[in-house]
């Protein structure tokens, strides 16, 4: 293990990452808000600890090996989350926006609170413990959003197309934070240009989200703000009711369309971009599925709450389930409603699909729908072998055969993933909560959701100390994807 090389990565790129918390101090000139002041001190104390952690060994060339991107994802993801936290944490909560028509005053956030509205914007959750949006100071808000948009694509990402620049190589970092179970395709020639070739994309289209929303009716702050979180599919809003503060229909179908758009394999975008072409999404076993599964989740959710009557008109019917159809499923975690209050199976169904997440390669979370497919797949060819034992059946994505060891390793994830799953619902509940809350929990925060149901139906800000802290180890695993944080506590990861 390269510990010099791991320091000096982590320095670097706190940093990197104390830069951004400039932009909600000119949020709040714009506002004519006292409210910048836990950003200068938060700038400079994330600087600082990089600066300290990068000058000793500064002068370390050693090369970066796969085992150290491992160690730097990891750590980097668990530093920035603390560092993110601190203008939340250092904050003037009595400071409030010139909207609300009274004065109310708010507690100040402790630090578990603090990690954990950082944490969950960054791994893009969209879990909160704040209360009386409306009523935050701008900048704040801002702060929030663009913690997601950050952590959208990854922070890791946008760093190995920066790091080359300062002598670092980042192909090792590149396969340890990119989804899903072939992670060594490229989509340009050198990673730098792949990264690089990823943020053209996603910034393409947090632009035309905005612009989108901005046509729609929404102001351009809300709009910019709306915008990161449905990139991103993060979830995190300006507004105590989401969505549904604007009661727009335009705006609903502008959020179901880019909550959809995200959650494709942002490959995909790229080569549609390159070549001018749709042709290619058609082709894409992966997109199919997660096309498939969104029209059946939808269809569900909407005749059943045709069925109940529970909305006056067929239209409102239609956009309030398609669109929390699609926020749950791609794990966004937008509101229009109260979905936890629709009737029979509905609000179990939504946290159910969340389970699926997006494709592989997007910014949504959840298992994948190519591992699922996957997963179906060798189900079959199991039960055909029942009728041909000696045939050699392969399992295909499209008129390729995937390898066996891919196979393998899905169904290893898998296996970890619903042991994982079990022990934090035992911890869970063992802290006090029922079996609802702790189940819905646990899937919102392992599948970077977001709302749940029971008592984490409105927010994270009931639950004890304990709680909030093994919530955010779930975020941790959802956005690493289990296996790069539980890599670092074998025996083997750490043997010479």
């Amino acid at each position: 293990m390269n510990w010099t090389v791991v320091q000096r990565i982590l320095g670097l790129l706190l940093m990197m990452f104390s830069l951004t918390m400039l932009p909600p101090i000119l949020i709040s000139y714009i506002y004519s808000e006292q409210s910048w002041l836990p950003f200068i001190q938060g700038f400079g104390i994330t600087l600082a600890a990089g600066f300290l952690c990068w000058l000793p060994v500064h002068k370390s060339k050693k090369d970066l090996r796969l085992r150290d991107g491992f160690l730097v994802v990891a750590a980097f993801w668990t530093v920035l989350g603390t560092a993110g936290a601190a203008p939340l944490y250092l904050a003037d909560w009595t400071v409030l926006d010139t909207a609300c028509a009274a004065p109310l005053y708010l507690e100040a956030l402790s630090f578990t609170d603090a990690v954990f509205e950082s944490m969950s914007g960054l791994t893009t959750t969209g879990a909160t413990v704040l209360t009386n949006l409306d009523c935050l100071p701008k900048s704040i808000l801002y702060y929030r959003q663009q913690l997601q948009w950050l952590g959208g694509m990854g922070i890791i990402v946008l760093a190995v197309a920066v790091l080359p620049m300062l002598g670092v190589g980042g192909m090792q970092l590149y396969r340890a934070e990119t989804p899903g179970p072939v992670k060594d395709t490229k989509l340009t020639p050198r990673i730098t240009e792949t990264a690089k070739a990823l943020w053209y994309v996603y910034l393409s289209f947090t632009i035309a989200c905005m612009l989108s929303y901005m046509a729609a009716g929404m102001g351009w702050f809300d709009a910019l703000c709306h915008a990161f979180s449905t990139v991103a599919i993060g979830g995190f809003s300006t507004h105590d009711l989401s969505i549904g503060y604007f009661d727009s229909t335009a705006i609903d179908i502008v959020a179901i369309i880019f909550m959809f758009a995200a959650g494709i394999n942002f490959s995909l975008h790229f080569f549609a971009w390159r070549y001018v072409s749709i042709r290619h999404y058609g082709k894409d076993p992966e997109f199919r599925a997660y096309t498939l599964v969104l029209v059946v989740v939808s269809f569900l959710v909407v005749a059943t709450l045709f069925q109940h009557q529970y909305f006056d008109t067929m239209g409102e019917t239609l956009i309030k389930g398609v669109f929390q159809a699609v926020s749950i499923a791609t794990t966004t975690g937008f509101t229009t409603d109260s979905f936890t209050s629709w009737p029979t199976v509905v609000p179990v169904l939504l946290i159910f699909a969340s389970f699926i997440g997006g494709c592989a390669g997007s910014t949504a979370g959840g298992i994948k729908v190519i591992r699922w497919l996957l997963i179906y797949k060798q189900g079959v060819r199991e039960i055909v072998r029942l009728v041909h034992p000696s045939a050699e059946i392969p399992v295909k994505l499209g008129n390729s055969a995937v390898q066996y060891r891919v196979v393998d390793a899905v169904w290893g994830f898998f296996s970890i993933y619903v042991i994982v799953f079990g022990v934090m619902l035992l911890v869970m509940m063992a802290t006090g909560l029922d079996q609802e809350t702790a189940f819905s929990a646990v899937a919102a925060t392992l599948n970077n959701l977001g709302p749940g149901l029971g008592d984490v139906s409105a927010g994270f800000m009931s639950l004890s100390d304990p709680a909030k802290w093994l919530s955010v180890v779930g975020m941790l695993l959802g956005r690493l994807e289990i296996f790069t944080l539980l890599v670092l506590i074998t025996p083997t990861f750490w043997r010479h």
